[in-house]
């Protein structure tokens, strides 16, 4: 959903979120969407969320802060450690459940729990520590910290790509329609070169390769025409579960 000019997506959350069934779901969101309407929006229409808490909710992030900076070690948490290229990222999770003493709590809808995820990343003979705060209706731990993880896996499988593959922020298309048009193609282009997974191959590389042999570009779209009957067929009935 494009947002409007003179506007952000403050205003534009709540109806897309009338657009869409995210009953039994879990919504995340930057802090930007810390709003007392989008977390009602969200309640209305069935589901949890858990969104990122900063200063743009000062009063709500600064008690946050000072009772996991006090009583930390009382504190439910998990431990997670990965290593890869070069690199030691090890994330504590905390979910603090009891909000018996927040004055806020009652002001947002669905809030059962605030939580905090600290990271220390070790890389190339240097750490850096990062500590995020959140707001959530989940009260279980494991949960909390998959909707956490996921969550900033988009940012890095999609609007990372998007940006350093297909270069979006370069972009020059501003008249009308066209910058929307343009991230709905590019989207389905990124989703076509994810799903077709040739010979190990970097998505950069093979768009290139797509672009110079056309028999090659062909396969790319057969295999999505392929996927896409395929989850059609599944949905038809019993007897079409395995197609």
């Amino acid at each position: 959903m494009a947002v409007e000019e003179k506007t952000n997506e403050i205003t534009a959350v709540p109806e897309l979120l009338d657009l869409i069934d995210v009953k039994g779901d879990i919504v995340t969101a930057d802090a930007m969407s810390c709003q007392k309407k989008i977390v009602e929006k969200i309640i209305e229409k069935k589901a949890d969320y858990t969104i990122g808490l900063k200063q743009n909710q000062p009063a709500l992030y600064k008690d946050t802060e000072d009772y996991f900076n006090d009583f930390s070690a009382d504190i439910p948490s998990k431990t997670t450690l990965d290593k890869g290229h070069g690199r030691i990222e090890k994330r504590e999770y905390q979910l603090l459940t009891d909000l018996s003493w927040l004055e806020q709590k009652s002001d947002w809808k669905g809030l059962n729990a605030l939580g905090c995820a600290r990271s220390t990343i070790t890389e190339n003979g240097e750490t850096h520590e990062f500590t995020r705060y959140f707001i959530t209706s989940l009260t279980d731990l494991d949960e909390f910290s998959d909707s956490v993880r996921k969550h900033w896996s988009i940012e890095n499988q999609l609007h990372w790509c998007l940006d350093v593959i297909f270069r979006e922020d370069a972009s020059r298309a501003r008249k009308d329609n066209s910058p929307l048009v343009l991230n709905i193609l590019r989207k389905i282009a990124l989703n076509l070169v994810s799903q077709a997974q040739y010979k190990r191959i970097s998505k950069k590389r093979l768009m290139l390769r797509a672009a110079l042999e056309p028999t090659l570009f062909l396969d790319i779209l057969f295999i999505h025409l392929l996927l896409l009957l395929k989850s059609k067929c599944c949905c038809r009935g019993n007897f079409l579960k395995k197609p």
